[in-house]
C-alpha cells in the first residue's frame, strides 16, 4: 500500500506506517485496522451511495441571482450562477455527466477582457466546497481552529479576501462529488474516477464554460488545492494542447506535484521533507511566532547533515544517538522515543506525541490543530483528523445553505456529496501518472507568458512544504525567475482558514492574475 494508489486515504496517509497519501481525502491512521474497516463499511453502505441517475429528478435549470457586498469598505456586486454542463460520448452522442459549478462575476466590468479563474479542490473525491467557502468566494465559512467540530455554526459572511475584485470565479465540481451526477453507467464513472479521465472531462468543461460564456478573449487561470493542485498542471496542458484553449497561470495550493518520490515505505526524502514542519509545530505550541526564514536552520540541517546520516542506514549506534539527539530537539518529542525511531519520525507518531499529555492528537492537515484522543492508552490512536473530518459537516451543510438561500438552486431528492469516498478509494493511478511536474514544465515550456504562484503552509504535514520545495528546485528556469513564485504561510494544508494567511494569500493571488 503507497501514497500512489492510495491517494490520500490513511492517516491522510497513513503515516506511521507509510506514506501519506494525499491531500484532503485520507481516512486516517493505516495503522488502526479495526476503525478503517468500521469506516470502510459505512463508506460502501446506502448511506454514502447516491441512487442511479435514471432514478433521479433532474438537475434545475441554471439558476442566475445577483447580490452585492462590502470589500475593503467598496461595494462589489456581482452575479451568480448555478448550473451545469453536459457532456456527451463523442462517438455516439449519449450523455455521460453533468458537471454542477458555480460562476461568480462581477456586473460592472466587461467581461471580454476580464479574468476568469476556475476553481478546484482535491482528494480525489471533493467537491469545491474547501476553498469557495474558504478563501476565494465571496461568502467564508469561519475554519480556524475554534470552528473545526461537526456542531459548528454553518454561517457565512461576507469574504473580504475574496478574489472577486480582480477575477470571475468558477467553481467546478468533478464528477460525482457536489450535485455533479454521472449519467453514463459503471464503465464511465471508472473512466472519470481515475487520471486521465479526470483532466478529460474537466478540460472539456472549462472549454465548454468560455465558449458559451463568451470569454474566448478573457485571461484564464486554474487553482487547485491538494490533488486540485496535482490536477491543476495536467489540466492547463490538456488545455493548451487538446482543447484548443491558453491558460495564463495557475495557483497551486498545498499541492502533491509527485506523489512516486516521497512516499515509499524506506524512503529517506519523506523523513527529510517533514522535518521542518514538525519543527514549526513544536515552536507554534510552545507560544512561538514562526515563519519560514526562522526554520532556514532546520531546512538547512535537513538536506544535509541529516540526510547524510540517514543515508548512513541504521547499523552505526552513533549516528542514531546523533540524529536522534538533534530530531528530539527540533520536534519537541522525548529522545527515547525518537532514539527507538531511529531518529526516524513516522507522521503519526508525531501526532500522537505532541501533545499525548493532554491526551491529545494533532490533525495532519495542521499539526498545531488537536483533537482529543478517544483511545488514549491504545497502542496507536483512532482519532479522527479534527481539522478535516471536524469541518466535513459545517461546510457540507454551509454549501446546501449556498445553494439554496442564495443561488436558487435546489436540487430535489439528491444529495449534495461534499466528499466521494468512493472516488478516493476506486482511483485509476494509470501507469506513470504519478507526478505532474512534467505537464507543469511542458506547459510552463510551451507558454513564455504563463506564470504560476505554488503555496503552502508551514504546519502541513500532509504534503509538507520543504517536500514541494526540492520538486520546484528541479524544474529550470524558463525566462523570467518570477514566472513561478513558492510562498509558505502560517498555517497547515487549509492555512486560510487564518486571517492573515488568507489576506496575504489573496494579495499573492492578485499579483498573478491582476498583474
Amino acid at each position: 500500500m503507497n501514497r500512489l494508489h492510495l491517494c490520500l486515504l490513511s492517516i491522510l496517509l497513513p503515516l506511521a506506517a507509510p506514506l501519506p497519501l494525499m491531500a484532503q481525502q485520507a481516512e486516517h491512521d493505516a495503522a488502526a485496522p479495526q476503525a478503517q474497516q468500521q469506516r470502510g463499511a459505512r463508506s460502501n453502505g446506502t448511506a454514502e451511495t447516491r441512487p442511479s441517475a435514471e432514478k433521479l429528478k433532474p438537475l434545475p435549470p441554471d439558476s442566475t441571482t445577483r447580490h452585492t457586498i462590502t470589500v475593503e469598505g467598496v461595494p462589489l456586486a456581482f452575479s451568480a450562477t448555478a448550473g451545469t454542463i453536459r457532456l456527451y460520448d463523442a462517438q455516439q452522442g449519449n450523455p455521460q455527466v453533468d458537471v454542477a459549478f458555480i460562476a461568480f462575476r462581477r456586473d460592472d466590468i466587461a467581461p471580454e477582457k476580464r479574468p476568469v479563474t476556475f476553481i478546484f479542490n482535491g482528494g480525489p473525491g471533493y467537491a469545491s466546497g474547501w476553498l469557495n467557502l474558504g478563501a476565494i468566494g465571496p461568502w467564508r465559512l469561519r475554519m480556524d481552529a475554534e470552528a473545526a467540530y461537526p456542531s459548528a455554526p454553518p454561517v457565512t459572511v461576507e469574504n473580504a479576501e475574496t478574489w472577486l475584485d480582480f477575477t470571475d470565479l468558477v467553481f467546478i465540481d468533478p464528477p460525482g462529488t457536489g450535485y455533479s451526477r454521472i449519467l453514463g453507467g459503471d464503465d464511465v464513472r471508472k473512466r472519470f474516477f481515475g487520471v486521465d479521465g479526470d483532466i478529460d472531462v474537466l478540460s472539456a468543461t472549462i472549454r465548454r464554460w468560455v465558449e458559451e460564456n463568451g470569454r474566448m478573449t478573457s485571461p484564464k487561470y486554474i487553482a487547485g488545492e491538494s490533488y486540485g493542485g496535482f490536477r491543476a498542471p495536467k489540466i492547463a496542458h490538456a488545455l493548451q494542447t487538446d482543447q484548443g484553449l491558453g491558460v495564463n497561470g495557475l495557483v497551486l495550493i498545498s499541492p502533491v506535484l509527485d506523489f512516486a518520490r516521497f512516499n515509499s515505505r524506506l524512503g529517506l526524502l519523506d523523513n527529510v521533507a517533514r522535518l521542518p514542519s514538525y519543527a514549526a509545530t513544536a515552536r507554534q505550541m510552545k507560544g512561538q511566532s514562526v515563519t519560514r526564514k526562522d526554520l532556514a536552520d532546520v531546512e538547512i540541517y535537513a538536506r544535509g547533515d541529516y540526510l547524510a546520516d540517514l543515508m548512513r542506514g541504521v547499523k552505526d549506534a552513533d549516528v542514531i544517538d546523533r540524529m536522534s539527539h538533534r530530531v528530539a530537539d527540533l520536534t519537541g518529542l522525548d529522545f527515547d522515543t525518537v532514539r527507538k525511531l531511529g531518529g526516524r519520525v513516522p507522521v503519526q507518531v508525531f501526532l500522537r506525541e505532541i501533545d499525548r499529555k493532554n491526551a491529545r492528537v494533532g490533525s495532519q492537515y495542521d499539526a498545531t490543530v488537536t483533537g482529543y484522543d478517544p483511545t488514549p492508552f491504545a497502542p496507536r490512536s483512532g482519532a479522527d483528523d479534527q481539522m478535516r473530518l471536524g469541518l466535513h459537516a459545517p461546510i457540507t451543510q454551509a454549501m446546501v445553505a449556498l445553494y439554496h438561500d442564495k443561488l436558487a438552486w435546489k436540487v430535489e431528492g439528491a444529495r449534495y456529496l461534499f466528499m466521494n469516498e468512493q472516488a478516493s478509494h476506486q482511483w485509476d493511478w494509470g501507469r506513470g501518472q504519478a507526478e505532474a511536474v512534467g505537464s507543469l514544465r511542458d506547459a510552463m515550456a510551451l507558454d513564455p507568458h504563463m506564470r504560476v504562484l505554488v503555496a503552502q503552509g508551514l504546519t502541513d504535514v500532509v504534503t509538507p512544504y520543504l517536500e514541494t520545495q526540492m520538486v520546484l528546485d528541479q524544474i529550470p528556469t524558463y525566462g523570467p525567475g518570477e514566472r513561478l513564485r513558492f510562498n509558505v504561510y502560517p498555517g497547515g494544508h487549509m492555512f486560510y482558514s487564518r486571517d492573515d494567511s488568507r489576506a496575504r494569500f489573496r494579495d499573492d493571488a492578485r499579483g498573478i492574475i491582476a498583474r
